[in-house]
């Protein structure tokens, strides 16, 4: 009897997500309709700055463009990297770059017209997330990428229960740890963006003076239109210093089109590219690794509402995001690549651009899958220099510091307060540096903590706001 009703509640389960994929599918279709039929230009340019509302698929287009360009390298590096270290064949890391990019696509839809409870209804782009490399790379060489895979489905599927659940413990996260994670999340990005300003980390030409030049003159670029331009031009700020650079790089030789005549025109994502196999101490890992990840989109959900919508996130929002994480990644894991997560670099363009309408990051998302399933435009893509991504992203990784600081202020500036910052902040940032200080813990604890100061001040600070007294100004 237990059996059956076990097997009669998920059957319930699953038909109640099929029959909300058919209202997903029936609202982004009706979204797009609504949006091609406008002709209102005034109140289309007013509609990019709020959530919902008509905006013409010409004047989305390009918006939805600049957050695909701001984050597509990202998006690949993690595969790109763990193929080269594993050492897939070439044809399987084709497939499975074409299948990150639909998997971004696809997580960006979730979470912008959300599948039941899945989805924020938020304007945040999802992508491979960095967090999990080293960890991916050091299972997927002892036991295969079967087993990492396995893992990543199983880890989705705890992430995104955890969510379900969000009103449970998200008390543990209030205001001035939020505050405390999306500051970390700001500084941890800064040396992203200034790698890549260089040419790129590991580069031959890393620090050259090609690259200093290029990425100064992209980010002269975006600072001159976003101080004298005017009206939604200003907004598209980033695109029009990518843009600028890319010229100037092509000029300069730094741009190779040569693999494009190997390239096919179309060529459909392949599901379960490797079979899943189970293994308890790859789950258990991965597992407490998706725990960070979790952090991390509480921190951009918290940076992206506070910076762009300006107001505080609520517990549905927060958990729903949370959800997209793991079940998405759950279905990653499906396409044979590594978690997805929301994208921080595309929190600081939206508060950078104050571009938050969910129609228009879904062009974005649209433009990732058919760029997953024409290679030839994904590829493309993949020839903008280091130097251009980092000249434009250098202001944006610091609108996410600037949204951190504007947090904080809102929490007040007491003892408390001051003391989980400080402390939370000084350890994450200053032991994350010294990654040798962690050498005497076990493996599992240098991966989720050694580099990833985010894990590490969210840590501390929970722990300081349940142990510290309420009134110790007195």
């Amino acid at each position: 009897m237990g059996e059956k009703f076990h097997f009669l509640s998920f059957s319930l389960y699953f038909c109640a997500i099929f029959l909300d994929s058919k209202r997903f599918f029936s609202e982004i279709l009706l979204d797009f309709y609504r949006n091609i039929i406008t002709y209102d230009m005034k109140q289309s340019i007013e509609n990019l700055y709020k959530l919902d509302g008509r905006v013409p698929v010409g004047k989305a287009l390009p918006f939805g463009l600049q957050h695909v360009l701001a984050m597509f390298v990202s998006n690949i590096a993690p595969i790109m990297i763990l193929a080269g270290a594993i050492g897939l064949d070439s044809s399987i890391s084709a497939v499975l770059i074409q299948n990150c990019m639909v998997i971004a696509g696809i997580g960006t839809l979730v979470q912008l017209y959300p599948v039941w409870r899945i989805g924020s209804r938020l304007p945040i782009v999802m992508g491979i997330s960095f967090t999990f490399l080293s960890l991916a790379i050091s299972i997927a060489a002892a036991h295969g990428m079967g087993t990492l895979i396995g893992a990543v489905i199983i880890g989705g599927l705890v992430e995104g229960t955890l969510g379900l659940f969000a009103k449970y413990w998200i008390k543990l996260i209030p205001p001035v740890v939020a505050a405390t994670v999306v500051t970390a999340i700001g500084f941890s990005l800064l040396p992203v963006g200034a790698n890549s300003f260089a040419g790129g980390q590991g580069a031959a030409d890393f620090g050259s003076m090609n690259n200093w030049i290029v990425g100064s003159v992209t980010l002269l670029a975006c600072l001159l239109c976003q101080i004298f331009a005017k009206g939604f031009l200003r907004s598209l700020s980033v695109l029009v210093g990518l843009i600028v650079g890319y010229i100037l790089a092509c000029f300069m030789g730094m741009i190779d089109y040569s693999g494009l005549t190997n390239l096919s025109i179309i060529a459909l994502p392949r599901i379960l590219p490797f079979t899943p196999e189970f293994n308890i101490g790859a789950i258990l890992s991965v597992v407490a690794v998706y725990l960070v990840s979790a952090t991390e989109t509480i921190g951009d959900t918290s940076a992206l509402c506070n910076s762009a919508l300006k107001r505080d996130p609520n517990t549905k929002e927060m958990g729903a995001a949370v959800c997209c994480d793991g079940f998405v990644s759950s279905v990653s894991g499906l396409f044979g690549c590594t978690p997805i997560t929301s994208f921080s670099q595309n929190v600081g363009l939206a508060a950078m651009s104050g571009v938050v309408n969910r129609f228009t990051i879904a062009m974005g998302a649209i433009i990732m899958i058919i760029g997953g399933v024409f290679p030839a435009i994904g590829y493309v893509l993949t020839t903008i220099p280091q130097a251009v991504l980092g000249g434009c992203t250098i202001m944006m990784f610091g609108s996410i510091l600037f949204a951190g600081f504007g947090m904080m202020a809102r929490t007040g500036f007491s003892q408390r307060n001051m003391v989980i910052v400080s402390l939370s902040l000084s350890v994450g940032l200053g032991f994350t540096q010294a990654t040798g200080m962690f050498n005497i813990f076990p493996e599992i604890v240098r991966t989720v903590f050694a580099d990833n100061c985010v894990a590490v001040v969210f840590l501390l600070a929970v722990i300081l706001n349940l142990v510290l007294p309420k009134n110790l100004e007195k």
